[in-house]
């Protein structure tokens, strides 16, 4: 091991799907890691892995070179970093933040500014790759900032990522690059539900349109990722419909600002919403070939029936 990556005390905010992998990725490579989560359980289960779990997010942060937040969104990112118990004034100087959630490249540019401002580095480094990559350290990591923050952050980039493409020196950039694959992701999801969908609606044999699909030229990556799903009747949520509300909606937000049009991706949030309103929207995002079925009397494997 490095004496860099071993001098190096990280601290990680969030210990979800993804900033749990994240965390464990960097003890495995011997890192000294501090996670720190909202559910106690969560950073039960980190310590359990070897980890050093923390009561609170200023425990986690104290001393820390590295700080990585993993939360939702850049609402809870200011809240994290500037809220009643925001850790920004606890963090040791010179430190780095590398901020993972997915938010308005403009709301990246702000949380810059405010860090910086603090003499703490700050890395936009929105992640792709979902909780499989994050736990085998396999992550692609789109992220921007000035030489030093990518500088002082390598012990941490090294053991999360398999690609970490630099982006550029400013903010936003990579919060930016993240919207367009979650345009992309988003609407290919809705369309994998719809085809699906209408598969079972024809009566053909779904494990036979898979196989088919698979290897034609209509596949696309969310297809043969979240078709398992639908054809095993699970929708544990490994990515939920919640998220893609969120960021289609920054999409769309981000594309009326600048008088673009998005129809395609206005017609998938449109039912990612129906998904939510179904009481759906804490379910895998494949549900929505079960609203599909709902709407149409098409059979899908598992219980629920429409």
């Amino acid at each position: 091991m490095e004496e860099s990556k071993m001098a190096s005390k990280i601290a990680v905010l969030g210990l979800g799907s993804m900033g749990f992998g994240m965390a464990r990725s960097m003890t495995r490579a011997g890192l000294d890691v501090s996670g720190y989560d909202v559910a106690p359980a969560a950073v039960e289960r980190f310590v359990a892995e070897g980890g050093h779990g923390a009561g609170s997010p200023g425990e986690a942060v104290k001393g820390a070179d590295i700080v990585v937040s993993v939360v939702v969104s850049g609402a809870q990112t200011e809240a994290v970093l500037f809220g009643p118990d925001g850790v920004a004034g606890a963090m040791k100087p010179g430190a780095v933040l590398v901020s993972s959630a997915t938010m308005d490249p403009s709301i990246a540019r702000d949380l810059a500014k405010r860090i910086e401002s603090l003499g703490l580095h700050y890395l936009d480094a929105p992640i792709s790759g979902g909780a499989a990559k994050a736990a085998t350290g396999e992550l692609t990591i789109m992220a921007s900032g000035p030489p030093q923050a990518f500088a002082a952050a390598r012990p941490a980039l090294d053991c999360m990522a398999a690609k970490v493409y630099e982006l550029g020196e400013a903010a936003g950039i990579g919060a930016a690059f993240k919207m367009i694959n979650q345009l992309l992701a988003g609407v290919h999801i809705a369309a994998a539900c719809e085809a699906i969908a209408f598969a079972a609606k024809q009566g053909l044999d779904l494990d036979k349109v898979y196989e088919v699909i698979t290897a034609s030229a209509g596949n696309s990556w969310m297809f043969q990722n979240r078709i398992p799903h639908v054809l095993a009747g699970d929708y544990t949520p490994l990515s939920a419909v919640e998220i893609f509300v969120k960021d289609l909606g920054i999409v769309q937000d981000m594309a009326r600002a600048e008088r673009y049009p998005v129809p395609l991706v206005a017609a998938a949030l449109q039912m990612y919403l129906a998904a939510s309103g179904a009481g759906m929207g804490r379910d895998d995002n494949s549900t929505l070939a079960r609203l599909y079925a709902q709407l149409s009397g098409a059979q899908l494997p598992g219980k629920d029936k429409p």
